[in-house]
């Protein structure tokens, strides 16, 4: 399970920074520098530039150093300093930083292990429409872990992540629903419909 959320933000990051290098392709600055460099594998130049940019509040650079010290990616492996550079670009709204930092206090990496914690991360990237931190919102619906056990709440959000492709939400929603009466299903189903993203 964990392989597939560390190669699902892999590809998330990748995409991410890629989008931003194209969108500033014509002008090429520190931060397209940053993901160039990372990109060929030139940790030592990318972990400069982002470390910059971070420290002057840039929350794609502070979650990419999130994710550098998460992994090991350049720098030695630092779960606490990981927390640190997420929870600063989670506060500025990055859902991919909010999802990480989630899994973090979930996984107790970087600290004690936190469920309430871990919801509230999670719950900001998931109402962002993050696949990931659905699926494991509602998960931690499911169990009762830092969050009060609802199966509905549970429902909606694997629901929600399984609209979007995630096999493994579709395989809980229906998994939760089983222990469901049919008037709780249908709860879910109004809620997962009505559901909007939050900016």
């Amino acid at each position: 399970m964990q392989s597939h959320y560390t190669k699902l933000l892999r590809a998330t990051l990748t995409a991410s920074l890629m989008l931003v290098a194209m969108a500033g392709a014509a002008v090429a600055g520190p931060l397209e520098d940053a993901v160039a460099a990372s990109e060929r594998h030139d940790y030592r130049t990318a972990l400069r530039l982002f470390r910059l940019l971070a420290e002057q509040g840039n929350a794609i650079a502070q979650s990419a150093l999130g994710y550098m010290h998460e992994t090991g990616e350049g720098v030695a492996q630092d779960y606490s300093e990981a927390a640190k550079w997420y929870r600063l670009a989670g506060e500025q709204g990055d859902a991919l930083a909010q999802t990480r930092l989630g899994f973090m206090y979930g996984m107790g990496k970087g600290g004690s292990q936190n469920f309430a914690e871990a919801a509230k991360w999670l719950r900001l990237a998931a109402e962002q429409g993050r696949v990931a931190a659905q699926n494991s919102l509602g998960s931690l619906y499911v169990s009762g872990r830092g969050v009060p056990k609802d199966y509905v709440v549970a429902y909606m959000w694997f629901s929600l992540s399984a609209a979007q492709g995630d096999q493994d939400s579709a395989i809980q929603r229906d998994l939760v629903a089983k222990l469901m009466t049919p008037a709780q299903i249908a709860e879910a189903q109004k809620l997962a419909r009505e559901w909007k993203p939050k900016p």
